[in-house]
């Protein structure tokens, strides 16, 4: 219930509503002349929010499972011996049992801050009132999502992290256009820089910070430092299980943990703690744990979305990566200003970049920044999930106008860079003969 609960679903309603916000606010730059302030009714937004939740939460129904024919225990659930789990006063015989515990947010220990009280992606949404100032520890996808959102909500925002860029783990340039939107949302980025402590006050905290120059007030602190797997109070140790709090539960390619009854899948057992990752690991359990045929899990391409704007997209290998590996590659970049729908809907900020291995058209990864970037990368998840080479992408026929374009001039980038001075010089003939 992750998803539904804490996650996808209540934030990406919630930057729904940031995006129109934006969009009102920034309507005078189409020719859209709007009187009067821009004011937002957070109340409506979170109501909105959750109602969206209510309506996609059959989906996750107790009542959905055991129309199906399922058997539904509810309850705290800790293992007994290898094959049997204790549900409140019941014992449940297993042949094949699945861990699907998912994650919880990770909390740093700052003097004051559990005294004084802090907000998580799993508590933000429960907001009533919009904050007059926030301040977001942590400049990941979690933190840079919710600051871009609570300022176009019109709250003053500090995002503090330790690193020197905002999304670390992203290529840089595209980790940088992200940073500028935020700082033009009105987002205060304080980076290299640590939270030293907490206060509690009578109208909210205080909070010291290392590189900041004064002590800041704010209604409230959202940590968003990261998320752990939830891998305790389950009894794992008697049921033979290997694990350990910062990678948690261990399995094998197939997904099999130590005790080869039980499996694992999504957060509690992924390093990629996504929600396609828990999609896609359930299925391969499922069919591992029922079936004799088994799948791996080694082999699935994981693409990674940030959904702030402009979005930031990526699959596969980074360039720094295929460097420190030491495999030879050329980068072909296509900036979206060369995109025509992208300038004329007055969003041209962002490229597509793909690494290929050297002397082919091999896609080794890819990087997507700009507004759909999330759609975009699914089609470099199928190409290199497939096999599909950049070269491909050149004799496909795109929709025009649309931001797909952007993958047929990757295609043609990657052909002219493929033209070798001995084929140049061999057309160079071919033409002067046909004259």
């Amino acid at each position: 219930g992750d998803c539904l609960l804490t996650g996808c679903v209540p934030s990406k309603a919630l930057l729904a509503s940031a995006r129109r916000a934006h969009a009102v606010r920034s309507a005078g730059s189409y020719g859209v002349r709007i009187d009067g302030s821009v004011e937002v009714d957070f109340s409506a937004v979170m109501q909105r929010m959750r109602r969206i939740r209510a309506d996609l939460s059959p989906v996750d129904s107790v009542e959905r499972f055991t129309g199906m024919g399922i058997d539904v225990f509810q309850g705290h659930g800790t293992f007994s011996g290898v094959d049997t789990l204790e549900v409140g006063f019941q014992t449940l015989h297993f042949r094949a049992a699945v861990l699907a515990t998912g994650g919880r947010a990770v909390v740093p220990p700052v003097p004051g801050l559990a005294e004084a009280g802090f907000l998580t992606h799993e508590s933000v949404f429960n907001l009533q009132h919009r904050p007059d100032t926030l301040v977001v520890l942590g400049a990941g996808p979690i933190g840079c999502e919710l600051a871009q959102a609570f300022a176009r909500f019109g709250t003053r925002v500090v995002l503090v992290d330790q690193s020197p860029r905002v999304l670390p783990a992203v290529d840089p340039e595209a980790a940088e256009l992200v940073r500028r939107s935020l700082v033009a949302d009105g987002v205060e980025v304080v980076l290299e820089s640590t939270l030293q402590r907490v206060v509690r006050t009578p109208d909210g905290v205080d909070l010291l910070i290392e590189g900041a120059r004064d002590t800041i007030s704010a209604d409230h602190v959202l940590v968003a430092t990261g998320r752990a797997p939830v891998v305790d109070g389950m009894g794992l140790d008697t049921a033979g299980v290997a694990y350990d709090a910062r990678q948690g539960v261990h399995v094998d390619h197939q997904l099999r943990t130590t005790n080869p009854r039980i499996w694992a899948a999504g957060d509690c057992a992924m390093a990629a703690r996504f929600t396609h990752v828990a999609d896609a690991t359930a299925r391969i359990v499922v069919q591992n744990a029922l079936f004799p045929k088994r799948r791996s899990a080694s082999g699935l391409v994981i693409p990674a979305c940030t959904y702030t704007d402009p979005e930031v997209a990526e699959v596969g290998r980074s360039s720094a990566d295929l460097t420190a590996e030491d495999i030879a590659h050329q980068t072909v970049t296509v900036p979206f200003h060369d995109v025509d729908r992208a300038r004329l809907e007055g969003a041209a900020h962002g490229f597509a970049r793909v690494h290929v291995q050297a002397g082919t058209d091999r896609i080794l990864g890819a990087t997507v920044v700009g507004e759909g970037a999330g759609d975009l990368i699914g089609t470099f998840s199928l190409a290199l999930t497939h096999g599909i080479g950049l070269g491909a992408f050149s004799s496909t026929v795109f929709p025009y106008p649309t931001r797909a374009e952007v993958l047929r001039k990757l295609g043609d980038a990657w052909r002219r860079g493929a033209l070798t001075p001995t084929a140049q010089a061999a057309l160079d003939v071919w033409f002067r003969v046909r004259s």
